[in-house]
């Protein structure tokens, strides 16, 4: 059997821009996406804290080190500039490999959406 785990997670990060007429998508900075495993056109789910909103897009890349979390096309209309969201990717595997898996979790600073080192 394959089932579907999370396999990176961007952990609070504030919404930089909302772009109603782009076609679709969320555009993240390039480090985070390096730091957090994603990959450019993968399925991600955005969970908004600040009204609980949960969507479904795909990654487009942003400008390396902008701290840009921008919610693209219909998306923009379920979040507003300044929300906190949470961006999960999933993977598939089967039982046994999601049984030792480790999914890659990164902890940006809200204010600035960029890694502390």
């Amino acid at each position: 059997m394959i089932i579907e785990v999370v396999s990176s997670k961007i952990h609070r990060v504030t919404v930089t821009q909302a772009d109603l007429n782009y076609i679709g998508s969320i555009t993240i900075d390039e480090d985070l996406i390096d730091a957090s495993g994603l990959v450019e056109g993968q399925k991600v789910q955005i969970v908004n804290l600040n009204n609980g909103e949960r969507i479904e897009t795909y990654v487009i890349v942003g400008e390396r080190g902008s701290g840009t979390i921008c919610l693209n096309g219909p998306a923009a209309r379920r979040t507003a500039v300044g929300d906190i969201v949470i961006i999960i990717g999933y993977g598939q595997m089967t039982v046994e490999e999601a049984k030792v898996f480790k999914p890659t979790l990164i902890f940006p600073n809200t204010e600035t959406n960029k890694l502390e080192n």
